[in-house]
């Protein structure tokens, strides 16, 4: 595991799991008063950092991250909020998670063909797209392959792991990798749906803290 720290002098501590394939660089246009440490590349679960100096800790999980947030965040003290983001914890569930053809989507994201799946999967708009490929992730294909091959073989081992429970839901109305119906029936009242967005809501926000 990577992460990525943003020291802004708070007692509070938000912790943002971002999802596959990401880096920091995605998020740089968010910008929060609170200390803020970005967890990616999740080829393992191995995180060095102290969690008990901050008094409040809110987690905010992404996509992928959910997963993982859902078998690390018992592990981290003083947590005040979980927040799921366009994402379940059951992430290769065939009806709550991201189904078999849209794995093999990933699977098959090559130089050639990357730019038409963030526009068909990714983005809402062309202006989110432009935005988007500005704060593109810079990691390799080569470093999402092997992520994605290590989540799958950590879904399968710790999958009994999984604690389910957030506090709330954000989700987008036309996001085409974790469907709206399948979401509305796992968070039930929990959750908020952010019209006009696709799986990237991030251009809708301006902090992290407006997800809390």
């Amino acid at each position: 595991m990577q992460y990525f720290y943003q020291n802004n002098n708070s007692c509070d501590l938000i912790v943002f799991f971002a999802g596959w394939g990401c880096d920091e660089n995605q998020f740089t246009n968010l910008h929060d008063q609170k200390d803020v440490l970005i967890l990616y590349d999740y080829q393992d679960l191995n995180l060095d950092f102290d969690f008990m100096k901050y008094q409040n800790v809110y987690l905010i999980a992404y996509s992928a991250g959910v997963f993982v947030a859902s078998i690390m965040a018992n592990s981290i003290k003083n947590v005040r909020l979980k927040v799921a983001v366009c994402g379940n914890p059951y992430l290769f569930d065939e009806t709550l998670g991201v189904d078999k053809k849209t794995i093999d989507v990933f699977k098959n994201i090559t130089l050639d063909n990357y730019l038409d799946f963030r526009r068909k999967y990714m983005v809402f708009s062309d202006e989110e797209y432009e935005k988007y490929n500005k704060l593109q992730s810079l990691r390799t294909i080569e470093s999402c392959e092997s992520e994605l091959k290590a989540l799958e073989k950590m879904y399968k081992k710790q999958k009994d792991k999984i604690d389910p429970a957030f506090d709330k839901a954000i989700v987008a109305e036309n996001d085409l990798i974790f469907k709206l119906e399948s979401q509305k029936d796992f968070y039930k009242e929990k959750l908020t749906v952010i019209k006009n967005a696709k799986h990237h809501i991030f251009f809708k926000f301006n902090r992290f803290e407006d997800l809390i």
